[in-house]
């Protein structure tokens, strides 16, 4: 029989009460100890000491045996404490949490998957910590639970949600750049909505089952679907984009298609995306060719989702209008197509306009101009100013170089600074990830016209 009657939560705040306790009681004793010795043996009010004692027995074995004591109850009730989060209940639920960066993937025994922790309120739960990658660890702080998830290794947690609502899931051990997203929730529900929720094997209506392998995987952690910039390259339009990436050393410009989907997927470290790290794990033998091809015609769709409005955008106007209505269809045609010039004639450049990114507002918004000026002095690193076409002298592979400040080596060195060190300055610049290639070239060009 498992002794286990204690809840995580019961387990770890009486320690911490205690703990606390003592600590300030010996706080405030010390200090009123320390005030009351200042003011009765002041040297003003007894400036020749009338006697002098080396030691007192029973002095000394009180302040040895009483914080001894306080010592080994402290321990005792921490031992307790531990014991009762290491013994796990025998009717204890088990669910496996998979971490990797930077994302949580919580299985049950039923095989459903889902990238948030469900739970019955008052059923015990035993989590099988597993990391996919690096160290990660499983923090609940509602349930005074954290352990470490080890590469290689098992390790368990167990706690119990006495009470309905969400409770937040953080990822307690640094594991690379978007460690601060890798956030989730705990979902404490009554036992018979998690029994619906558990058997239920309907998807969303609506919603695509490729952006559910893309959620349960961890995907939009660091691929955002709103085009904004993160760890990885957006998902938004990414079917038919022209991409520059990196392959056995050499850049390539491709235009993104299913093949290159599935091979990003599966090897993504094999053609790198310029301007974003290799931080990505591959995926191959993680998942199933079904959920592979749901992940890819997900992010499809946008490319034929637009060759799909394109007819219905032509003959929306046709279809509401009646025959006899229309005088003289020849003219009508000419008519609408006035129309439509005078209304795309303008908007194009307008949009070709917001389109493009801001390389300045870029330069200021990744930091550059808090080390590098643009009216031309000294700072933590070069001045911008006149920068296009600048005599550069670098240390590269230990031997200084000349070179000229170019379209090239500009590129270089953003993307990779240390690898070319200006003479005269700290070699203190990170390597800049997260631009997309137009984002990179808007900066370029911004450099270049700084004179």
């Amino acid at each position: 029989m498992n002794p286990q009657a204690v809840t995580t939560v019961e387990a770890v705040d009486p320690v911490f009460y205690f703990i606390f306790g003592i600590s300030v009681v010996m706080l405030i004793g010390i200090a009123v100890a320390m005030l009351w010795f200042i003011i009765r043996y002041n040297r003003k009010r007894c400036p020749v000491p009338e006697s002098q004692k080396d030691h007192n027995v029973w002095l000394e074995v009180t302040w040895t045996v009483i914080p001894t004591i306080i010592v080994l109850m402290m321990f005792w009730f921490g031992w307790e404490g531990y014991l009762s989060l290491r013994r796990i209940p025998d009717n204890a639920m088990p669910v496996q949490a998979n971490a990797r960066m930077w994302s949580w993937l919580f299985t049950y025994d039923n095989g459903k998957t889902s990238d948030k922790l469900y739970v019955p309120v008052g059923q015990p739960i035993k989590v099988k910590l597993l990391s996919d990658d690096v160290l990660h660890s499983f923090f609940v702080p509602a349930f005074r639970v954290k352990r470490d998830c080890v590469p290689g290794m098992e390790n368990y947690a167990w706690f119990v949600a006495d009470e309905a609502g969400s409770y937040d899931l953080f990822c307690a051990e640094y594991c690379g750049v978007a460690h601060a997203d890798m956030v989730t929730t705990v979902e404490a529900v009554p036992q018979e909505e998690f029994e619906q929720w558990l058997q239920s094997t309907v998807e969303d209506k609506g919603k695509h089952p490729g952006l559910t392998q893309l959620e349960n995987y961890g995907c939009l952690g660091c691929h955002s679907l709103d085009g904004s910039r993160l760890v990885g390259p957006s998902f938004k339009d990414i079917a038919g984009r022209e991409t520059l990436i990196t392959i056995d050393g050499e850049e390539k410009t491709i235009t993104v298609d299913a093949d290159y989907l599935i091979r990003a997927i599966n090897e993504p470290n094999a053609e790198l995306v310029v301007g974003f790290p290799p931080a990505m794990p591959p995926f191959a033998g993680r998942i199933n060719e079904e959920e592979l091809q749901q992940m890819v015609d997900f992010l499809m769709q946008s490319e034929q989702e637009t060759a799909a409005e394109m007819p219905d955008m032509g003959s929306a106007e046709p279809e509401k209008s009646v025959e006899s209505e229309q005088p003289d269809s020849s003219e009508a045609k000419s008519e609408a197509d006035a129309e439509q010039k005078e209304e795309t004639a303008e908007p194009e450049p307008k949009e070709a306009e917001q389109m493009a990114p801001d390389g300045m507002a870029l330069l200021q918004e990744r930091g550059c101009l808090g080390c590098h000026s643009t009216d031309g002095s000294r700072l933590v690193g070069p001045s911008f100013q006149g920068i296009g076409g600048r005599p550069v002298t670098v240390t590269k592979d230990g031997a200084e170089t000349n070179l000229t400040s170019d379209r090239d080596y500009l590129r270089r060195a953003i993307l990779e600074p240390a690898a070319e060190i200006v003479v005269g300055y700290p070699p203190v610049m990170p390597p800049t990830t997260g631009l997309s290639v137009a984002e990179l070239d808007a900066m370029i060009d911004t450099l270049e016209g700084m004179k």
